[in-house]
């Protein structure tokens, strides 16, 4: 038969792999050995020095998804960066009048100041105040963003190191070594193509140093339970000790394997894992595992074949945690690995092979370090004065860097100062705005005034208190008129879509008291009129009532011509106010600022004399439309 690849031949017909491989059955070919030689040790115990039960808040699950503070420390700035992005970008959108989108976004970003809303800059000499401005509250939350990230950095520290592990080595006694009442167990697995039945075990156990006086030989019974199964990756060989009672400090066990027709004594490598827990309980389990390839330090692929013993050392350390109720638990390590007898070649294999003398010697070494007892305590680092004291100074770096910010802003930009002044002026307009539109809906609604629903369809003129107290002021006896007049006109003044601007303060109130007493002569001619109504009713009398009109008509103009009389010969300091006087200031104190103030004072002066003029040209051209409009009738 041929052998498979990476194989010798041996006594002409048998097949034995390379040093260092192991046969795959399945594969039907040598594969080399490899395996992570790390040890892996647990002591099997975990410290929290806050106690929640794990259905509620586990701490194992936060730390696999937290690796590290970094994670919290990048989403802060990602956060803070994306926070400031976004404020620059709405800082460029216009406002306009208040009614889009940008503006309400900016306006309750200005809401969000917070933190420095009586911080801002400030003149000398001036009242502190409550401002909110959006640069304000740019910096308020972003300086929350930088709080709530290092707070979060902050909490992971504690969970992650919260205590520190105190261990405290003292000298130990009799008593002491007799109340380590553990349960242990050795797994010793043997890497190769053997099985159980290469197995020869002494089933002895010899405990202290060959020599001198504490040396003992004992039946391996009386330790633990010797017992072999066969795995996928060779025999391993179990010895559980129940209750184990430790009183030496040198114990060895050793057995062998031996070759069998046409399935020889060799090993690639050996896997261990030994563990140890308190007697009745496996919820604190200690353990050390691992893999052994070779000794050497060249790390070559060997196999494992002859008469010297391949050596394992394990120490097992006795430890008290104080922490834990007095756990007693044995500390299983893993000391040193001797090689025994090895081949790295081939030809020493196949010569070996061919002895038929093959045997693989496995001792295991226990060393039990009983002169001294480590008791573990674990101390909290994290108290809560400190924990207060390193909160307290988070928030003050984080409101202190981003206060420096405003102060910088604010100082090198004069533009930043009284930067909430816009957009609370804008917003002020719009309520004022919607509050107007409000009250002319129900002055139409109430007194059907005709002026409003005129400046409604005609958006150019601008509405004057006067001609809707003078139309009020005449419709005031119309309140008995009929049910389904009344409801036409208040269907025909509350569809208005159209809003209106609203009328200035400054010239609203002289045109108003100017064209009051023009108002009530019309009031009065406007109850003759009703009166004549009711008595033209009758046919009989159309001539009546047609003299009658043409009387009123003239007395109409008569009292209008003088009220337009009586308002043009006001003075000139009632119609138009005296020019505003400019602000100066002598020597060095005179800047940038205070020619600015005088400028815009000009402007709103000469604002208000066209708004002035506006508001006398439509009043003169009403009143000479209606005497025309009057003359036309008469005619008719």
């Amino acid at each position: 038969m041929a052998c498979p690849p990476d194989a010798i031949r041996y006594n002409g017909t048998l097949c034995a792999c390379l040093p260092g491989r192991l046969l795959n059955v399945t594969a039907d070919a040598c594969t080399l050995f490899t395996a992570n030689t790390t040890m892996s040790v647990d002591s099997g115990v975990d410290y929290y020095a806050i106690s929640f039960p794990e259905t509620i808040f586990s701490f194992d699950s936060i730390k696999r998804f937290t690796q590290s503070q970094a994670l919290f420390l990048e989403a802060t700035a990602i956060l803070l960066l994306s926070w400031l992005s976004f404020c620059i970008f709405m800082r460029f959108m216009k406002v306009g009048d208040g009614r889009n989108a940008w503006f309400q976004i900016r306006w309750w970003i200005s809401r969000l100041d917070i933190c420095f809303s009586t911080r801002h800059w400030l003149e000398d000499q001036k009242v502190v105040k409550k401002r909110k401005t959006e640069l304000g509250g740019t910096l308020s939350i972003a300086s929350w963003i930088l709080f709530t990230g290092l707070f979060a950095a902050l909490l992971y520290q504690i969970i992650w190191k919260r205590t520190i592990e105190i261990h405290n080595v003292r000298a130990t006694n009799a008593p002491d070594l007799a109340s380590f009442n553990n349960d242990m167990e050795f797994n010793i697995t043997t890497v190769s193509s053997m099985s159980c039945s290469n197995l020869r075990g002494t089933y002895t156990l010899v405990m202290g140093s060959p020599g001198l006086i504490d040396y003992r030989v004992a039946p391996l019974s009386s330790f633990a339970d010797f017992s072999c199964h066969n795995t996928s990756e060779g025999p391993t060989v179990t010895l559980r000790c129940r209750n184990c009672q430790l009183s030496q400090d040198n114990y060895y066990i050793s057995w062998q394997f031996v070759d069998l027709p046409n399935n020889p004594a060799t090993a690639v490598g050996f896997r261990f894992n030994l563990t140890s827990n308190a007697h009745g309980t496996k919820k604190h389990v200690s353990f050390v595992s691992g893999t052994l390839r070779n000794g050497s330090a060249d790390d070559r692929p060997v196999t494992f074949r002859g008469n010297a013993t391949n050596l394992l050392k394990f120490n097992l350390f006795p430890s008290i945690y104080r922490n834990i109720d007095d756990l007693r638990l044995i500390q299983p390590l893993f000391h040193e690995f001797l090689p025994g007898s090895v081949f790295r070649d081939a030809s020493q294999l196949q010569a070996s092979l061919e002895s038929s003398n093959g045997i693989i010697n496995t001792t295991l070494y226990i060393n039990f370090l009983s002169s001294y007892i480590v008791e573990i305590d674990n101390q909290s680092i994290m108290g809560p004065v400190s924990f207060l004291a390193d909160l307290g100074g988070l928030f003050c770096i984080s409101i202190g860097i981003f206060y420096y910010f405003l102060v910088q802003c604010e100082y090198r930009v004069k533009r930043l100062r009284n930067e909430d002044a816009v957009l609370r002026q804008i917003r002020h307009r719009l309520k004022a705005q919607e509050r107007w539109d409000k009250l002319r809906k129900y002055v139409m609604f109430t007194w059907d005034c005709k002026a409003l629903e005129e400046n409604n369809k005609n958006s150019t003129i601008e509405p004057h208190c006067s001609d809707c107290m003078m139309h009020s002021v005449r419709r005031s006896g119309s309140l008995h008129t009929s049910r389904s007049k009344k409801q036409s006109n208040r269907n025909g003044s509350i569809n208005l879509s159209k809003k209106l601007s609203l009328p200035s303060k400054k010239n609203a109130a002289p045109e108003c008291t100017q064209l009051q007493e023009v108002s009530t002569h019309l009031a009065r001619s406007g109850n003759q009129d009703r009166m004549l109504e009711s008595r033209c009713d009758n046919p009989q009398k159309h001539e009546l009532c047609s003299a009658v009109d043409k009387k009123q008509h003239s007395i109409e103009l008569q009292e209008k011509n003088t009220s337009s009389a009586s308002v043009l010969s006001l003075t000139d300091d009632q119609l138009i106010p005296p020019l505003p006087v400019p602000e100066f200031k002598a020597g060095s104190d005179m800047d940038m600022t205070d020619v600015q103030k005088n400028i815009m004072l000009l402007y709103e002066y000469n604002a208000m004399l066209r708004e002035k003029l506006v508001a006398t040209h439509s009043m003169l051209r009403d009143l000479v439309t209606e005497p025309s409009s009057a003359m036309s009738r008469d005619k008719r």
